[in-house]
């Protein structure tokens, strides 16, 4: 098989970007009924527990945490924690460790709406890679974990 060569390395950048986008909007469709933007479903999946960074969920986390780990401004964070305690998906409280700090956590309706962003993804990802067979999912996660890493 002969090298890659830059115009093979595009198309393989312009293909793996088409199908991230392709997730995304689907994803993004699947949220709209619940009227949750995609920030907020990112802060409440990290919030959830659902990311390295996040410690146990019904602690909570700081502000500074969940920027970090969305990988956003901490004013930024601030907008989004500010839209999902709007709608009673998050509340701030008093951190454990340190009484005058705050951390985020999710209410009962955070973590339901939570799943329903779970379950909107999941299926956002099972449309595109339902197109692949076993052993075609397999390979690509194979490849993508070796590119992440």
């Amino acid at each position: 098989m002969p090298p890659p060569d830059a115009s093979t390395s595009a198309e393989l950048a312009d293909a793996l970007m088409r199908a991230a986008r392709g997730l995304r909007r689907g994803w993004h469709a699947g949220l709209e009924p619940s009227g949750l933007s995609p920030h907020q479903a990112r802060a409440l999946h990290v919030l959830g527990g659902g990311h390295p960074r996040a410690g146990d969920p019904g602690e909570g986390m700081r502000i500074s945490e969940l920027a970090a780990a969305l990988r956003i401004a901490p004013r930024s964070a601030t907008e989004v924690v500010d839209g999902l305690t709007e709608r009673g998906l998050a509340e701030r409280g008093a951190d454990p460790a340190d009484r005058r700090a705050v951390v985020v956590r999710l209410t009962d309706a955070g973590t339901a709406t939570l799943a329903h962003a779970d379950r909107a993804r999941a299926r956002a990802a099972e449309e595109l890679f339902g197109r692949l067979d076993e052993a075609e999912r397999f390979d690509l996660t194979r490849l993508l974990r070796r590119l992440a890493d």
